[in-house]
């Protein structure tokens, strides 16, 4: 394992900076060669091992020396990016739509995961949507993937966003904590807790992707400038993602077997196979990192409707396809 696996210096102590780098191996010999790329990953969940699969090996096989960084929501992540903190992060189109249309320089560089693996979890009181006027619906951030599914939800069976309660409640863990406790009464979180809601007196009211069917879950994303400063570096990282993905679609026993290293899940928890099963069963990642123009045009129309963008952008200029050709020519067939 050749990445440093982290969330931000600020949020980790020296204790937990150690337990991971042990956990992951040590920096290869001959990392001072390597070329360095940050990277920007939403929280570590059961879906770690398709994920952070980069890091075993592929992106120093493509002369680069990755380090992850981890954090509680996209927004965040690209408020990294732009602060020059994150050489790309990963997480929901919409935040680079969102701030090119402020002005920031943001290019979608290739999506891995279009599909959307997201539940909407809810208290046993809620039997449907229409009950949810008057409650409360947790979130991790306005504009981040859960306040948009929230709201195409709530949009579709006709309930006014103004008749519920958002609340900025952390990450999908923390969410999914609130719901229990009864903090909330509502979130949007990873499918993987399906196999254990009903044990903490949760239950499933229905799959986001059959609400939000063009929404895509994971792009990869960086500004212009860097793209413009370290193209070569830029193809060889998505070359080494999409080599990671392709290996870890294809071996599921190694998959699971990092997730659990990753996250610390025993071997009895269902969710790292649950969530890896899912995701082969739907196709929902893609090895290749295209990015659907159609899909991305529709998020665009939802985010407008929602008021989280305040005007149409060109799509042609949020995306920089150039770089996922040159990384797929690298990679072959």
């Amino acid at each position: 394992m050749t990445a440093l696996i982290r969330r931000p210096v600020a949020r980790i102590g020296a204790a937990v900076g150690m337990a991971l780098l042990a956990a992951l191996g040590a920096l290869p010999a001959r990392a001072a060669e390597l070329k360095p790329w940050r990277h920007g990953i939403l929280e570590a969940k059961s879906d770690a091992g398709i994920i952070m699969m980069m890091g075993n090996g592929f992106a120093e096989k493509q002369g680069l020396k990755l380090e992850i960084f981890q954090f509680k929501n996209d927004v965040v992540e690209l408020q990294a990016l732009l602060a020059g903190e994150l050489d790309s992060f990963e997480g929901g189109a919409s935040g680079a739509m969102i701030a090119a249309a402020r002005g920031a320089d943001t290019k979608i560089i290739g999506c891995h995961w279009p599909g959307l693996p997201y539940d909407v979890f809810v208290r046993p009181n809620i039997a449907t949507v229409q009950d949810l006027k008057g409650k409360t619906f947790a979130i991790s951030a306005p504009g981040a993937t859960p306040d948009v599914v929230a709201r195409a939800l709530l949009a579709r069976d006709g309930v006014p966003a103004s008749e519920v309660r958002f609340a900025n409640l952390g990450s999908d863990l923390d969410r999914f904590k609130s719901l229990v406790a009864g903090v909330a009464d509502a979130t949007v979180v990873s499918g993987e807790y399906a196999p254990i809601a009903a044990k903490q007196g949760i239950k499933t009211l229905l799959t986001a992707r059959d609400v939000v069917p063009n929404y895509l879950r994971l792009c990869i994303i960086a500004t212009g400038r860097t793209l413009a400063a370290r193209q070569d570096d830029a193809v060889h990282f998505l070359a080494a993602e999409m080599m990671a993905l392709r290996y870890a679609l294809s071996h599921r026993d190694e998959s699971l077997a990092l997730t659990r290293k990753i996250t610390g899940d025993k071997p009895d928890d269902p969710r790292p196979a649950y969530i890896y099963d899912d995701a082969l069963r739907t196709r929902s990642v893609d090895p290749t990192l295209a990015i659907p123009g159609d899909k991305l045009e529709w998020m665009q129309q939802q985010l407008i409707k929602d008021g989280n963008l305040p005007h149409p952008v060109d799509l042609a200029k949020v995306t920089a396809g150039d770089i996922r050709m040159k990384a797929l020519a690298l990679v072959g067939p």
